[in-house]
């Protein structure tokens, strides 16, 4: 009976434990830049924005690799405008639509989290729309994610050290309670249950989820040149 009891509360305790490291990590959320008018380009002169140019985005909706699926629409804005001969080309607020190319869960051992995004056409704020093929550079002030591959797919943090820390916290729970009982055999007995109930914690939940909220900042790189026509850049 007593080691029923000590069992039953380890088993409450991992699960309150469980809950606390399962909280998502919340992006403060940033101000979304409103469009500009138009830009001030010379209506006579085409413009070409480099293969390579890196733009700042700034998300306009939630994605999550717990619900996202593959197709789903990714919906952004530029949060800083890009210039040439001290003109801007493509001003701050301008919308970017992209999708989402794949979604990997992360795994219950192991297996990191994956999203792969990419941009497909921009809106500028006169409503000249333009085709893009762009990718995610990186993910600035995430910590909890990484970008790696040429497509820029982002990837999540390893649970790992988490999964150790579990074990190693049920461990000791259940060695202090079963020290509690006043037998000899008591410690030794909540560590091995403690150990044990960590461990199947481990194998059935998963690893972290990328979370990336509303306002979050994407760097985009562009895959190709794009020319932006003067005339189209002015128009009302």
């Amino acid at each position: 009976m007593r080691f029923a009891a000590l069992i039953s509360l380890i088993g409450f305790l991992l699960a309150s434990i469980s809950v606390a490291q399962d909280q998502p990590h919340l992006v403060p959320r940033n101000p979304i830049p409103q469009p500009q008018q138009q830009s001030n380009v010379d209506p006579g002169t085409d413009y070409n924005v480099a293969s390579g140019t890196k733009i700042p985005l700034t998300l306009t909706q939630g994605i999550t690799t717990k619900t996202a699926k593959e197709g789903d629409p990714v919906y952004a804005q530029t949060a800083f405008p890009v210039a040439q001969n001290n003109r801007i080309v493509i001003p701050a607020g301008s919308y970017v639509q992209g999708v989402v190319r794949r979604v990997a869960r992360p795994g219950r051992v192991k297996g990191r989290a994956e999203l792969q995004l990419s941009f497909t056409s921009m809106i500028l704020p006169n409503g000249y729309t333009v085709l893009l093929p762009g990718a995610v550079d990186k993910v600035p002030g995430m910590q909890t994610v990484d970008t790696k591959g040429s497509e820029g797919t982002i990837e999540g943090q390893g649970s790992k050290g988490k999964d150790a820390a579990t074990i190693a916290k049920t461990t000791a729970a259940g060695a202090g309670l079963g020290g509690i009982t006043g037998d000899g055999k008591g410690a030794g007995i909540g560590a091995g249950a403690g150990a044990a109930l960590g461990l199947a914690t481990v194998l059935f939940t998963r690893g972290p989820e990328i979370q990336l909220d509303p306002g979050a900042s994407i760097e985009m790189i562009l895959e190709r040149d794009i020319t932006l026509e003067g005339p189209k850049l002015r128009q009302q």
